[in-house]
């Protein structure tokens, strides 16, 4: 079954996608922030089930549950901070089609309590839509020796070009050196000098560089550099390959092939991140990547040298956050305490 997430509280949707990622059987779809933007999201791509907040801005849930009900209609499970506070909203969009509500789960420590009220709802629905969670989803097809969910280190995708190798040294320098997770970096550069970047970034930062090579996994505690002139991608087994499709990008490697790949194939915590650079790579793939439930950045324009990658990004409403390189690290490393 494929849920979405509605919810305008970051550290929500992240507890909720912690949930959904470790029922069996069941994915993300996608995550939205408003009312506004789930009811475009879903005459596009319309879920299984939606858990749905009350209180958003732009438009609340109970709108955002009447407009879907009557363009794209699917399951809605209102998911609120109390659903006694805000019974009259509730039973509103029940009117309008919602099947039923929970209240919010919260984080205590590493758990989220109140889970157990979420799960059994999303099971009865399930069982209600004919989607049970026995049944494995269709879009799915992860190898059977695929990592546990829980096993897999938090992701930091970086993207950059134009101004990126000190944007880079920026950001990496102020992370610890045992840092709770994996990095990939793809800077647009020639794979002539792809070794010479690697050796000279190492020697910027304290978290050991290396080219990505084929068939290596990620590991947290290390940072890899994209090597050659195909594109960087991660397949279904999470392993890096590097493949020459599609020809006709204008940047090898392109930003846009490894984000949508991590989209498509990741399955755990991550970040994505589009740093200063000329044109548009890597915007589409952030955009796809946010709405498969990543936290996404891009740098802003006062701190960037060209801010053409991060504008697009910026323009497609891609990153949930924009904010200055020096911010952009303090952010990372937050993100990476807060997972575990």
């Amino acid at each position: 079954m494929r849920i979405a997430i509605v919810n305008d509280t970051l550290m929500i949707v992240e507890i909720l996608r912690r949930i959904v990622a470790n029922i069996s059987g069941y994915e993300l779809a996608w995550v939205a922030y408003d009312g506004v933007e789930a009811v475009s999201t879903c005459t596009v791509d319309t879920p299984d089930l939606i858990l749905m907040d009350v209180v958003m801005p732009r438009m609340d849930g109970v709108e955002a549950t009447r407009q879907i009900m009557k363009q794209s209609p699917c399951a809605i499970l209102m998911v609120t901070a109390s659903i006694n506070k805000y019974a009259a909203k509730v039973f509103e969009a029940m009117g309008y089609g919602a099947l039923d509500a929970v209240n919010t789960p919260i984080l205590s420590g590493q758990q989220s309590d109140g889970s157990t009220g979420l799960l059994n709802k999303i099971a009865i629905i399930a069982r209600l839509i004919g989607k049970s969670s026995r049944q494995r989803s269709q879009l799915t097809t992860l190898p059977a020796n695929s990592p546990p969910v829980n096993q897999l280190p938090l992701l930091i995708a970086i993207g950059a070009s134009t101004g990126g190798p000190q944007a880079l040294t920026t950001i990496l320098c102020q992370f610890p050196r045992n840092i709770n997770a994996a990095v990939v970096i793809i800077q647009h550069i020639d794979a002539e000098f792809a070794p010479g970047f690697a050796t000279w970034l190492n020697q910027q930062i304290s978290i050991p560089v290396q080219l990505a090579t084929p068939s290596c996994l990620l590991e947290p505690g290390q940072v890899l550099v994209a090597g050659t002139n195909h594109h960087l991608v991660i397949r279904p087994d999470l392993s890096l390959a590097y493949e020459k499709q599609p020809l006709d990008s204008v940047y090898r490697p392109s930003i846009d092939v490894f984000f949508q790949s991590l989209a498509s194939y990741w399955r755990g915590e991550g970040v994505g991140v589009l740093l200063t650079g000329m044109g548009r790579d890597g915007a589409a793939g952030l955009k796809q990547m946010r709405s498969r439930g990543w936290h996404t950045i891009a740098q802003n324009q006062e701190t960037c040298i060209v801010y053409g990658m991060p504008k697009a990004a910026v323009e497609l409403k891609a990153a949930v956050e924009v904010l200055s390189i020096e911010a952009i690290a303090s952010q990372i490393i937050r993100y990476s305490q807060f997972t575990p």
